[in-house]
């Protein structure tokens, strides 16, 4: 493949414009198409086969307007004590802005708390509509399902609110569905801020605002083009709107990370004086071919996310696989364009004089690899406790979703859920919906024993009138937990009712009754997620023991791999049970509140990580191996690699750090989330585990790091990932001219420098 690559490269280099050309169109055509004909992304958590599932299709398939969306308007006199029972102008700017809603057109209906109002304190009390004392009103707006809806009636929504109220008289909230389908998260420009600080990093690696700039505008392009075809995309699978925001916090930072290592081994080919065409087909030789490897191990990872089950987690991973893709196509066929662009000039336009973060083996990194396996066995042993005891937390691992009330007390809809909490209980913010299925005899006999029933159990504060359609052969009974949607106890009563309360009441009927809404949805999905995701992580876990067996010819080696992999992955997840779920600093990253671990999290974290971490330890092991098989000297060979790649690894490390965690700066908790996941995963996987961890261990086991039974070793095929074998001779600058100077930035021995 490294012949294949070479002449990619060089081509590309050779005839950048033909490439860049290309590109472009690519890019015109693609964005032209999403802009005119593409789909608008849409969230659906249908997962077939979950009970919550069966209920969502018995309201739709009876045309119930539970099965369509909602928005909540909350509204409290601004008047100091004033309650609706006493203040009659509340009570009119309430119909008041009543009516402008019903008059939207994509609006089925509204509650009605004026009215209710009308027929006596205690009557608009039991209405639910109304709190007991009298403060908070709440109006329900009904609309049909999200496949006929956009963004656009969320602003009319908010537009109607806004002309309808004047603000004298009322304090108005908005929330519901509506707003957590098409209402825009904001923190749009937090990302921005790691991307600035990757670009700073990248000046002072490189020391050359040229090569600086490359990796930043190559991840750039190739993102925007991914993004852009996600609208296309959406005819094929449908992408939930939330794909895109962690698609791009992944393809930004394995983008940069894929392109900064070309250019780093371009610029060493360029510094042994060959010729720039010849340099850059031989950078994608080599570097490419193990970023291929990389990206190739990412993609297939997060495609795996299909064994959970739940069609909206593979849809975001089929459109993150699309972006990772993306970054890899255009790191070996447009980044060789630029290359061969700027010839020479890479070099140039310095900031500094220092080595470049290709340089060769540094003496500070030799001494500290003699210290690390001249001391093996404690820290070993130490490094494994603190990985051991920062993963400890994930034993108390619940997953689930965030709802409005985890949302900055900022939000319109974050208001209104505490004012609801506040006036009518926490468990009004997440209804239960039981859709209860009469059969085709409509037997209606059951229904009241059954409401009854649901009423009875501990868990439900009140119970809404049953709305029985006889003709449709549907009742629906909506049921008001006494616990919030996030609490452990409001699904613990989900799945009470399920085994206990339902049986009980329908034993000897062919009626069935099934729980829905979107706390017993989302409590559903979490709990698949939680069932499948172990078998998820051994598929990942032994497709990278095959593949690492394959490149470094060990048994040994890829089985500690793996294990190291799984430890630092590990601490990431104790890191996020410790702030998200504990609340231990959660103010230093702006959470108002803890919430649970979001249940497509792990599984996408598990993905991306483990494919990254595979990346770092291919760079790694390549030299290690590469100074074992001309030495034979495992502890030499050892310090050597350390040497030798520490600070590439720190370096595209501290790059992707700074790109998650810039999204841990923005409001969205989900994001907040993964961008923190990913962050400390690569901080402890860069620094605790590969310049650690991983010298320890391979000074302990020896001579075995490189074991292999002589049966296997006949039957596997022979990768080279990193080497130039099969590649034509080297092509200097000026023929057989001495080599040129050495530019700036570029130290004397060359590194083995790959993904």
């Amino acid at each position: 493949m490294s012949a294949v690559l070479y002449r990619i490269g060089r081509f590309s280099a050779s005839r950048p414009w033909v490439l860049i050309g290309a590109w472009v169109m690519i890019a015109i055509v693609v964005v032209v198409a999403a802009g005119t004909a593409g789909s608008e992304l849409e969230d659906s958590f249908e997962v077939p086969g979950l009970d919550s599932q069966v209920a969502v299709e018995l309201l739709s398939d009876a045309q119930s307007e539970q099965a369509g969306l909602t928005a909540r308007l909350v509204a409290t006199p601004i008047e100091d004590g004033a309650t609706f029972f006493d203040s009659a102008a509340a009570r009119d700017r309430l119909v008041v802005v009543r009516s402008a809603i019903e008059a939207l057109p994509t609006v089925i209906g509204t509650s009605d708390p004026a009215g209710a109002l009308s027929a006596g304190q205690d009557a608009a009390v039991s209405s639910g509509e109304i709190s007991a004392d009298g403060r908070v009103a709440l109006m329900t707006i009904q609309y049909p399902v999200i496949e006929e809806l956009d963004a656009g009636d969320l602003g009319e929504l908010k537009d109607a609110v806004a002309a309808s109220s004047d603000g004298s008289q009322l304090r108005i909230e908005l929330g519901g569905d509506l707003f957590q389908n098409f209402e825009d998260p904001g923190g749009g420009s937090a990302e921005m801020i790691g991307l600035l600080a990757a670009i700073v990093i990248l000046l002072l690696a490189f020391g050359s605002i040229i090569a600086a700039g490359l990796p930043i505008g190559i991840a750039l392009f190739g993102l925007g083009v991914g993004i852009a075809s996600m609208s296309l995309i959406d005819y094929v699978v449908d992408i939930p709107s939330w794909a895109p925001d962690m698609a791009t916090m992944i393809g930004l930072g394995v983008g940069i990370d894929y392109a900064l290592l070309l250019v780093t081994r371009h610029r060493e080919f360029l510094a042994e004086g060959l010729t720039v065409a010849d340099a850059a087909g031989r950078a994608v030789a080599t570097a490419g071919q193990a970023v291929i490897f990389a990206g190739g191990t990412v993609v297939i990872a997060i495609l795996g996310l299909a064994v959970a089950g739940v069609p909206f987690m593979t849809a975001a991973g089929i459109a993150t696989s699309i972006i990772v893709a993306m970054m890899v196509i255009a790191s070996v066929t447009l980044l060789p364009a630029f290359l061969g662009l700027s010839g020479h000039w890479i070099n140039r336009l310095g900031i500094h004089r220092r080595h470049g973060i290709g340089g060769g083996v540094g003496s500070g990194w030799q001494r500290w690899g003699r210290h690390v396996t001249g001391h093996a066995w404690p820290y070993a042993i130490g490094v494994t406790v603190l990985l051991l005891a920062l993963s400890a937390p994930v034993l108390a691992l619940r997953l689930g979703f965030p709802d409005e009330g985890t949302l900055p007390e900022s939000r319109t809809e974050r208001v209104a859920y505490d004012l609801i909490a506040d006036g009518f209980g926490p468990g009004l913010n997440g209804p239960l919906v039981v859709a209860v299925d009469l059969d085709s005899g409509g037997d209606t006999s059951v229904v009241t024993p059954l409401s009854e029933a649901i009423a009875a159990d501990p868990g439900i504060a009140a119970v809404a009138p049953a709305d029985i359609d006889e003709a449709a052969g549907i009742a629906t009974i909506v049921a008001f937990p006494t616990t919030s949607p996030q609490d452990d106890a409001t699904f613990a009563t989900v799945q009470r009712l399920r085994a206990d309360v339902f049986p009980e009441v329908l034993a000897d009927t062919p009626v069935t009754a099934h729980v829905g809404g979107q706390t017993a949805t989302f409590g559903d999905v979490a709990d698949r997620v939680s069932q499948r995701l172990p078998w998820f992580i051994a598929s990942v876990v032994v497709l990278s023991v095959l593949l690492l067996t394959l490149v470094f010819r060990s048994v040994l080696v890829p089985i500690k791999a793996a294990l190291l992999n799984l430890l630092s992955i590990g601490a990431a997840y104790g890191v996020l049970v410790m702030v998200f779920q504990w609340g231990w600093g959660k103010e230093l990253i702006g959470l108002e509140t803890t919430v649970p671990i979001v249940s497509f999290i792990p599984m996408f974290m598990f993905a991306v990580l483990f494919g990254l971490s595979m990346d770092y330890e291919v760079f790694l092991l390549s030299r290690v191996r590469e100074d074992y098989i001309a030495t034979g000297d495992n502890d030499g060979s050892v310090i050597s690699g350390i040497a030798g790649t520490a600070r590439v690894i720190t370096s595209a490390a501290l790059i992707m750090i700074c790109v998650f965690g810039g999204f841990v700066l923005g409001d969205d908790p989900t994001i907040k989330m993964m961008g923190l996941g990913l962050a400390v995963a690569i901080f402890v996987d860069a620094t605790i585990v590969r310049i650690v961890l991983v010298p320890a261990t391979m000074k302990l086991m020896g001579d075995a790091n490189w074991w292999l039974p002589g049966w296997l070793d006949r039957v596997l095929p022979t990768i080279d990932i990193e080497g130039e074998s099969g590649l034509p001779e080297r092509e200097l600058e000026g023929g057989d001219q001495p080599a040129p100077e050495r530019p700036e930035g570029v130290e004397e021995e060359r590194i083995l420098v790959h993904s």
